[in-house]
């Protein structure tokens, strides 16, 4: 896992060992700081005993190497500082390119075992997490024990008769920040199940933010957004209360070291304060000694308890690694075969003995025993009711799902055998939810093919009856369109989502109920559009009115997974039940009747 998340730190390899290198530097500098300072005491102690300085020198010399070190710990800190926030930067960047670049790949299949909130989770909070971690993974979790190591292994050098201080009561904040490490870490493993709960309540209210203001659920989407962030804030508290005892025993444990330093060492100092030549020797501990082990003392507690939270962080991290892994491992269900086919002879379409169902695990097909010839060109409809698995039987021809069982023919050729750029690039698919994205209306449509022409997008448009909406527009095709296609109405969007499909000049076209939105008139002129100026396209339209099918040259009848019946209008009509009781309740006519 954490190979898998690492191989988003190409490019930033090198600032993460510069890093790392000025962050030694600045630990080695910081250490030594105390060192010298010991001998500054020391030799003002000799001075004061003398009551004159002897050795100017010496003293300048070791104020200059005080302040070099100084000033260096501070560059070594400040340099680190910047390239381990270049370098987790550019980590989380590479991570949110590459989980977008995986998700992008994913099929449809691979997108149902993610939740759009888990994603969006995962590429937000679960990202910044894992940034963060990586930032103190190269600066505080090298600094931290490299300073406890550091000030431990001075210390028994420097005195070891008090050193042996650190061995009680360092293992006493260790023991305790282990314990509320392993509590909070409980805690915060259900965290993050509360962000896709809370992401999830936001987006569903967005997204039907008409439906919840036509029935005035305002204060019930309002109470449901409460109880997700209470939970959260909850569990939040609840973790942030176990990480806050970290400050109480830190705090006892640096005061006890320095009372048992500070009475120890003067016991020592008191004791056995004699003359040795021009020094003063307290015992074995001299004056600046004692000193520098309370600095070293305060370092390696505080090193020690930013470990703590480093682990902690990594932990949390932990948890947001295994999330963003699991998108960046899952292997798209659709991939080209070795030796793909880029070319489509034509727009036939074959489907043998086809079954499928969405998940390996269902138990009920959706699609079952599918059998179906469309020649190339022709007009097909498609009706049924709703669950009728319409939608399933033509994605299954654009490949955005594979069969279970069976095989779907296009061309003459296997969907299989097909590069899928080049499959999808002869299969454009009007989809039943129509989606625009910001920008210009030229912009959208050239989705459909980017080297349009002006004179292409305004045939296109004249194809799905757009032309006249967008041409009333002040900036006509240079007319700015929200997200998702707000600013236009749903017959609007229909409409020019079709021109958009035109575009790419198919060999198959697939209209979802895409003309839902429009009026009667106006669906009609865009069938009969469509006859007339793409005739050698296979036109495919699912539809609920059978007014939109019902000059098709075949006309697909759908029941619970399975085709009810193949025919025309006319037959249909006489023959097929189903179809039967559609046309006579859309027509106000009684069947009994008039069958």
């Amino acid at each position: 896992m954490v190979k898998t998340i690492l191989k988003s730190v190409k490019g930033y390899r090198l600032v993460s060992f510069l890093s790392i290198l000025f962050i030694l530097g600045e630990v080695g500098l910081e250490c030594s700081l105390p060192f010298i300072t010991a001998k500054v005491v020391n030799l003002m102690n000799i001075y004061a005993k003398a009551d004159q300085i002897t050795d100017k020198n010496e003293l300048i010399n070791l104020s200059v190497q005080l302040v070099v070190m100084a000033f260096g710990s501070l560059a070594c800190g400040a340099l680190s500082g910047r390239f381990s926030a270049k370098a987790s930067a550019g980590f989380a960047k590479n991570l949110r390119r590459d989980m977008y670049e995986k998700i992008t790949d994913f099929s449809f299949s691979n997108i149902d075992k993610f939740q759009t909130s888990s994603l969006v989770t995962r590429m937000t909070t679960d990202v910044t997490n894992v940034q963060n971690a990586y930032m103190m993974i190269i600066r505080t979790a090298i600094r931290s024990p490299m300073m406890l190591i550091f000030s431990f292994v001075i210390s028994f050098i420097l005195a070891p008769s008090l050193a042996w201080v650190f061995v009680i009561v360092i293992p006493v904040l260790l023991f305790s920040l282990i314990i509320i490490m392993i509590c909070a870490m409980k805690v915060f493993r259900r965290i993050f199940k509360k962000y896709d709960d809370v992401n999830d309540s936001i987006k569903e209210n967005i997204d039907g933010i008409r439906v919840v203001k036509s029935f005035v659920r305002e204060d019930y989407e309002i109470a449901k957004f409460d109880k997700n962030a209470d939970e959260l804030k909850r569990n939040f508290t609840k973790a942030e209360r176990i990480i806050a005892w970290n400050g109480p025993i830190m705090q006892f444990c640096v005061n006890t070291l320095m009372v048992l330093l500070l009475s120890i060492g003067s016991m020592v100092i008191v004791k056995g304060a004699h003359l040795e030549g021009n020094e003063i020797k307290w015992g074995n501990v001299e004056v600046g000694e004692l000193q520098a082990l309370t600095t070293y003392g305060f370092q390696a507690l505080m090193a020690l308890m930013m470990l703590s939270m480093v682990v902690v962080m990594i932990v949390m991290s932990f948890e947001s690694m295994k999330r963003i892994n699991e998108v960046l491992i899952e292997k798209p269900s659709l991939i080209n075969p070795e030796n793909p086919l880029y070319e489509l002879e034509d727009g036939s379409i074959d489907f043998n003995d086809v079954s499928f169902k969405y998940s390996e695990h269902a138990k009920k097909y959706a699609l079952e025993n599918i059998n179906l010839h469309i020649k190339s060109g022709q007009t097909v409809g498609i009706i049924g009711t709703t669950g009728s698995s319409k939608t399933s039987l033509v994605n299954l021809i654009s490949r955005l799902y594979d069969v279970t069982e069976g095989s779907v023919f296009v061309g003459g050729k296997d969907v299989k055998d097909y590069d899928l750029k080049s499959l999808r690039d002869n299969v454009a698919v009007v989809l039943q939810k129509n989606l625009l994205f910001s920008g210009t209306i030229a912009e959208n449509l050239r989705w459909g093919n980017e080297n349009a022409t002006d004179e292409e997008i305004k045939h296109a448009c004249d194809l799905a009856c757009a032309s006249e909406f967008v041409e009333s527009f002040p900036d006509k095709y240079n007319t700015h369109i929200d997200q998702g296609g707000a600013n236009v109405s749903g017959g609007q969007r229909q409409r020019l989502c079709i021109a958009r499909a035109l575009l790419k000049n198919p060999k198959i076209i697939i209209f979802d109920d895409s003309t839902s939105a429009v009026d009667t008139k106006t669906d009609a002129l865009i069938r009969k559009g469509l006859k007339d100026f793409i005739p050698q396209t296979t036109k495919i339209f699912i539809a609920q009115r059978i007014s939109s099918v019902q000059d098709a040259d075949l006309i697909i009848v759908m029941d619970d997974g399975k085709i009810n019946a193949v025919g025309t209008h006319e037959s249909l009509l006489k023959e097929n039940e189903i179809y039967k009781e559609v046309y006579y309740s859309q027509n106000k006519i009684g069947g009994g009747a008039n069958a």
